[in-house]
């Protein structure tokens, strides 16, 4: 019926918590393995810092770019904390779960690994560290919080930020990431929903919380009258081509082993990039009449974004197809559809990745299947897709919920936005004292 991930995420999970299938002394350490995680792990941070940082910097105007970067910045020291407090335990702790069991830890894990509990050097994941697995699945959930940043860049008070993050993290990203990845008895899992290395837990969840934050914060000053050019685009396409390469070990990293499934993960994810970047600047010159820098630097991200749930299952030329969709349908998103509906997603989170992160998860369940070139057992596309579609609008309804409640409570107990004075004089010096620039 469905494909799981021989090699995935979710599949290390018996070994990492209660009910194992293997025994702790029958699994041996691979020095390979292990060397290849460490790697992985590092790549996944420097797509936040600084490639994000940079991506974002770029793209607001001058009298912002400290505000967006110390954003990123913070939710990576924020996030860390949070995540070996009680995040690990809440999206990867198993106790209770059932394959095919609904119940409360089929939505969220306990605290049976809060403050990493049980944690030794010995420890081990498949073939690896478990220290290396908590490391790498933090990145993943420090990203994901910062990528939000981008729809709500230069109004957002510094302090509430923080507030929203800590308070989002908790009540949604580590249950998606838990319903997904957790294994038999979460509730995605169960379902059979393919996402090898965060198309819904990541995109479509910081996508979509990006898109109520820009709504419930309300449009910039002057939007959309004012010009509000990007004040450094070399920032915005250095910071793009971190994230091309941190992306590697995004995807490829996601095997969670040095073999072949990570060897096709980095291919499908160099295809599907590049047919992005390419899709973006022909719609845009064939629309526009030229082609910006802007364009292709956002097409590289709608590229990475699409294959990121697919990686593990598609083939070459499945990745191909995704990511030309996803060239030309998130151009278009960020372009017409945001101007026609005249909300203000500063710098198209959503998009970019709320429309790129579906577009994968729905085509992951075309292109899985083996008879379209993927390497996985889905035989019944149309069923797969289904699926799909399932787990996508659950985590659109569950993310859009939960984020518009947080944002309007913290709304009514300390404000969210800064006042017009100061988003006059910029974040930098209103929330932060320093400039950018000083000439």
């Amino acid at each position: 019926m469905t494909l799981r991930k021989a090699a995935g995420l979710g599949a290390l999970l018996s070994l990492v918590t209660p009910g194992l299938a293997m025994a702790a002394d029958e699994v041996v350490l691979n020095s390979g393995d292990t060397a290849w995680m460490l790697t992985a792990t590092a790549l996944v941070l420097f797509m936040t810092i600084p490639g994000l940082a940079l991506f974002y910097g770029g793209m607001v105007r001058s009298k912002n770019i400290l505000s967006v970067m110390m954003q990123c910045f913070a939710i990576t020291g924020l996030i860390s904390i949070l995540w070996v407090i009680y995040g690990y335990s809440l999206a990867f702790d198993t106790t209770g779960m059932e394959q095919g069991v609904v119940n409360f830890n089929s939505f969220v894990g306990g605290f049976g690994k809060a403050f990493l509990y049980g944690l030794t050097v010995d420890s081990l994941t498949s073939a690896f560290p478990e220290s290396v697995f908590i490391t790498f699945q933090m990145t993943f959930a420090i990203i994901t919080p910062a990528l939000i940043v981008g729809a709500f860049a230069e109004r957002m008070k510094f302090s509430a930020m923080l507030i929203f993050m800590a308070i989002w993290f908790t009540l949604v990203y580590a249950p998606i990431a838990h319903m997904v990845w957790s294994g038999n008895g979460g509730l995605m899992w169960d379902w059979g929903v393919l996402d090898f290395a965060g198309g819904t837990v990541v995109h479509i969840n910081a996508g979509v919380a990006g898109l109520v934050a820009c709504l419930v914060l309300g449009k910039r000053k002057g939007y959309p009258t004012t010009p509000m050019a990007p004040h450094n685009l070399g920032y915005t396409l250095v910071g793009a081509a971190m994230l091309w390469i941190g992306w590697f070990g995004f995807n490829a990293g996601s095997a969670v082993a040095a073999n072949g499934t990570a060897g096709m993960a980095m291919l499908v994810t160099q295809i599907a990039t590049a047919a992005a970047a390419l899709g973006w600047m022909f719609a845009e010159w064939l629309t526009h009449g030229k082609p910006s820098a802007l364009g292709i630097a956002s097409g590289v991200v709608a590229g990475l974004v699409a294959i990121t749930p697919a990686a593990g299952t598609v083939g070459p030329m499945g990745a191909l197809i995704i990511g030309l969709a996803a060239g030309v349908l998130c151009f278009f998103s960020a372009t017409s559809l945001k101007r026609k509906l005249g909300y203000d997603d500063s710098l198209d989170a959503f998009g970019v990745h709320g429309i790129g992160g579906i577009i994968g998860a729905l085509l992951t369940g075309v292109f899985a299947a083996p008879a379209l070139g993927g390497f996985g057992t889905v035989e019944d596309i149309a069923s797969q897709v289904f699926i799909q579609f399932k787990g996508v609008a659950f985590t659109v309804i569950y993310t859009a919920v939960v984020t518009f409640v947080i944002l309007k409570v913290l709304d009514l107990v300390i404000g969210l936005r800064v006042s017009e004075e100061e988003e006059t004089v910029g974040l930098d010096l209103a929330q932060h004292n320093e400039r950018g620039y000083n000439l």
